[in-house]
């Protein structure tokens, strides 16, 4: 049984930034971005006897906004369910309860997230970007 938990000291960066510096979504994040990102965020941490196998963090104001980044289960450990639990984790997460806005970005993952409400954007002429 896996444990979920939002305790930021509980996080093993090492792995995390293992993890997101060749995803294709945080290519060559750097420790130093990953830790500052972490700082920023609401974070669910995904444990197995221990070891952290998993990683999700939210961007939010709390009240209105969530934007969910970053998640993951490592490769060796897919195909548990662990990810449907830590979707489940943060969606029942009680500080973000008021939050009406949720977002996030995906190449591939498009079924997961569909299970927990998320659909493409209606009107996307109403979303607007910066990237640099």
């Amino acid at each position: 049984m896996i444990e979920i938990s939002i305790d930021k000291g509980k996080l093993q960066k090492d792995i995390i930034h293992n993890f997101l510096k060749t995803a294709y979504w945080a290519k060559g994040r750097t420790l130093k971005e990953v830790e500052r990102s972490i700082n920023h965020s609401l974070c669910f941490g995904v444990y197995l006897n221990g070891a952290q196998i998993g990683f999700a963090r939210v961007v939010t104001d709390y009240v209105v906004f969530a934007y969910l980044m970053d998640v993951f289960i490592l490769p060796e450990h897919q195909g548990n369910g662990y990810s449907k639990e830590l979707m489940k984790a943060v969606n029942e997460e009680p500080k973000l309860q008021s939050c009406k806005v949720w977002m996030l970005k995906t190449s591939d993952a498009h079924n997961l997230y569909q299970q927990y409400g998320y659909t493409t954007i209606k009107h996307s002429e109403k979303i607007m970007e910066r990237l640099l």
